[in-house]
């Protein structure tokens, strides 16, 4: 029998999503670990999940993430999340 995973494509596109605006923003905000992962957690929370199971299920929410509308709704909530963790960093 073959061991079904059950993955959530959005946080990898929500991860994709923060490392191209890092790259594209270069020291305009923290970008150390804790400000990453909290920009990812407020990016993914803010959007809902995509899981997925089978093969077919991962096409088909492939196709939909990367379409012009997803890619766009996930950088807004990134570059949302980088707003909120900017102004209240948890670091000292």
């Amino acid at each position: 029998m073959e061991k079904m995973v059950l993955i959530n494509k959005m946080e990898h596109a929500v991860e994709q999503g923060v490392e191209a605006v890092i790259n594209e923003n270069k020291k305009k905000f923290c970008t150390c670990d804790r400000c990453r992962k909290d920009i990812i957690a407020l990016a993914l929370n803010s959007l809902p999940p995509r899981y997925v199971v089978t093969e077919i299920g991962d096409a088909v929410t492939n196709v939909d993430l990367d379409s012009f509308q997803g890619k766009a709704n996930i950088i807004m909530a990134v570059y949302k999340a980088i707003d909120i963790v900017n102004s209240h960093p948890r670091h000292s």
